[in-house]
């Protein structure tokens, strides 16, 4: 059974939903392929042709509210969005901590078969989301006063090709631009090396060691962020495969979101001590 975006977002418990372009998304304006979100596959809820890119604030109670707010974009090797394995249960995980989560639906390619294309170009198939991501970051910021967040205190989480998202916004030339803080969980550039620009936010990485899909990329990102001076906090989880996000699978991967917890907590992110 298939389902509209907005037909889906009408029944989540968090119905502040809000374009994040004004008009058509830049570059897409002739798109024609029909946004479409199916549930109950094996990754559960999965949007497809994603046209209108869009943030779903998920806003804690406000006398909870830690005024941190942390942009979720899910993976999906930009040809789909893993909505509720990456992007809602995590978003509503961080919401009853008192952080407002905000799950971005960054544009697509257009789905037109079976699958991952064998000949997939990550670099030109994440390129719009990846400027979606970048303004994302801006719409957080220009709208904090009204979801109650601080401007500084702004961060973007990425899983797998999300990772290329988080990574164009961390990664731009304007330093003011870039979010507060990120994380990246088995996810980064996942094909061609960006330059790592100096003075990045604090950066926390996520990955297992028998991820068989993306395991060199994020350990070359990894290494590209050290040569450049930054000192990335990197959990290596010794089992836990690609895209273990909230799936409880008895590995020590199964506690990556306590351990970015506590490292917001550090960075004074989130409250208590880690």
């Amino acid at each position: 059974m298939v389902h509209t975006i907005a037909a889906i977002i009408a029944l989540t418990m968090a119905p502040q939903t809000v374009p994040i372009w004004n008009g058509a998304a830049p570059g897409s304006e002739n798109w024609k392929q029909h946004e479409t979100i199916v549930p109950n596959t094996p990754l559960g809820t999965v949007a497809f042709n994603v046209v209108t890119p869009t943030l779903t604030a998920y806003l804690p109670d406000p006398k909870n509210a830690t005024g941190t707010g942390v942009i979720v974009a899910p993976g999906g090797a930009c040809i789909a969005l893993t909505l509720s394995l990456e992007g809602e249960s995590v978003a509503r995980w961080l919401q009853q901590r008192g952080i407002a989560a905000f799950v971005l639906a960054y544009r697509t390619m257009e789905k037109r078969g079976q699958g991952i294309p064998a000949d997939l170009n990550e670099d030109a198939a994440c390129k719009w989301g990846m400027a979606d991501g970048i303004q994302a970051v801006k719409v957080v910021r220009e709208n904090a006063g009204k979801w109650h967040v601080s401007p500084q205190k702004i961060g973007f989480l990425g899983f797998s090709a999300g990772g290329m998202i988080v990574s164009a916004a961390v990664l731009q030339n304007d330093a003011a631009a870039r979010p507060s803080f990120a994380g990246f969980i088995y996810g980064g550039p996942l094909a061609s090396m960006p330059p790592i620009p100096q003075n990045l936010p604090p950066i926390f990485m996520a990955w297992a060691q028998d991820d068989p899909q993306v395991l060199s990329s994020v350990n070359a990102f990894y290494s590209a962020l050290r040569a450049s001076g930054a000192k990335p906090e990197a959990h290596i989880y010794s089992a836990g495969g690609h895209g273990f996000s909230m799936k409880h699978q008895g590995t020590t991967s199964d506690r990556w979101i306590d351990d970015f917890y506590a490292w917001m907590q550090s960075q004074g992110f989130a409250p208590g001590k880690p």
